[in-house]
């Protein structure tokens, strides 16, 4: 969120999960009506250098409707978990994906 912030780009948090636990969900919404979805990678939660691994939920271009379902299945499964909204018309929003 401070990378996004300092980016000039705003970031909130939509659903709030337990502090020690939960996975992270974050939605890139284009602002343009396209819409990215990542979620935790397997294994590793971090990369080498420290960052939060992800991948791609749902191929992009996804629709918000696309999103609110996946992600109201997620949490059926899940009631713990965060999602975090990042408007960025450019892309990805430093969200670093993991190559499975």
């Amino acid at each position: 969120m401070r990378r996004c912030n300092v980016e000039g780009k705003y970031c909130t948090i939509a659903a709030r999960g337990a502090a020690e636990a939960g996975a992270v969900f974050i939605i890139i919404n284009r602002l343009d009506g396209r819409f990215h979805l990542f979620g935790p990678a397997p294994g590793p939660a971090f990369d080498d250098h420290g960052d939060r691994r992800f991948v791609e939920e749902l191929p992009f271009p996804a629709s918000e409707a696309d999103v609110t379902a996946l992600l109201a299945r997620r949490k059926k499964f899940d009631s713990d978990l965060w999602i975090v909204e990042v408007e960025d018309r450019d892309g990805t929003a430093g969200v670093t994906v993991a190559q499975i």
